[in-house]
């Protein structure tokens, strides 16, 4: 029986009828993970929620606005926690990954009472500019100066400093950025209270990723598994040539730092 290989698997060639029966069967698994998948979510709606206490500002194009001012005239926002520290020359290439798909889907959420922002440890002038050369339109706005991103687990605090390991997805370890990413969700009730209902990280951002989704279905997949970071093929848009390579070795590497901000970076946390 003839078979074409591809990197990491043999694949067999076969008649038209055989090739629907292995698809039907394969359809059996692709709705079980389907039906696991809604359970999952339903299970996400019913965890508990807490409220926020603390006081949260953000600077963004009309100045400082509050957790709650994020909302705009919905009671649902989901935050994707952006990698970009004070300073970054550039912001993360993963996280350009994920951003570039989230403005064709802003109004969509809107339309379903959500709001989306994302949030940064960078300064807000530091944010547009990153922002202007890549072409994104979704809103997007500064934690430096506040607790917001120590307290959600994405920026790496003062007493963090100098610590092999962070608490990082809810257990300690160690991560290769001052930044992590991360997405949280809030809601706002009548009366103008904030809830944190939901956090997650790591891998747990996948389904965010549309390209993924993509590739998924393709013949190689993502095309990752000998690539020491997963994610080390992966450019900003601008960046992207016909003929770039990929070094299979390469870890995780933090953009470079091209100056330190420390006009209004004091900080409240304890």
């Amino acid at each position: 029986m003839a078979t074409i290989a591809t990197d990491t698997v043999h694949h067999r060639i076969v008649s038209h009828q055989d090739w629907i029966a292995a698809r039907k069967e394969f359809l059996k698994k692709e709705k079980e993970f389907t039906r696991q998948r809604d359970e999952i979510s339903r299970l996400r709606r019913e965890l508990p929620w807490e409220k926020v206490e603390k006081l949260y500002e953000f600077e963004g194009p009309a100045g400082k606005v509050p957790l709650a001012g994020l909302f705009g005239k919905r009671s649902q926002l989901i935050v994707y926690h952006f990698m970009l520290g004070p300073g970054w020359k550039e912001g993360c290439p993963s996280c350009s990954y994920l951003a570039d798909h989230f403005d064709a889907m802003t109004i969509h959420l809107a339309n379903r009472d959500v709001a989306f922002a994302v949030i940064s440890h960078a300064p807000f002038a530091e944010i547009e500019v990153f922002k202007k050369r890549m072409g994104w339109k979704f809103p997007w706005v500064s934690s430096f100066g506040s607790d917001f991103n120590f307290d959600y687990q994405v920026s790496q605090s003062p007493e963090e400093e100098g610590q092999a390991q962070v608490l990082y997805n809810y257990e300690m370890m160690a991560f290769p950025s001052a930044e992590r990413p991360g997405l949280s969700v809030f809601f706002k009730d009548a009366s103008g209270h904030v809830f944190h209902t939901y956090s997650t990280y790591a891998r747990g951002l996948d389904i965010l990723v549309g390209t993924y989704n993509f590739l998924d279905v393709a013949p190689k997949g993502r095309d990752e598994a000998g690539l020491k970071h997963t994610m080390a093929w992966v450019r900003h848009h601008d960046k992207y040539t016909e003929g770039y390579t990929v070094d299979p070795n390469q870890g995780y590497v933090q953009p470079e730092v091209v100056k330190i901000e420390t006009k209004g970076a004091k900080c409240c946390h304890k």
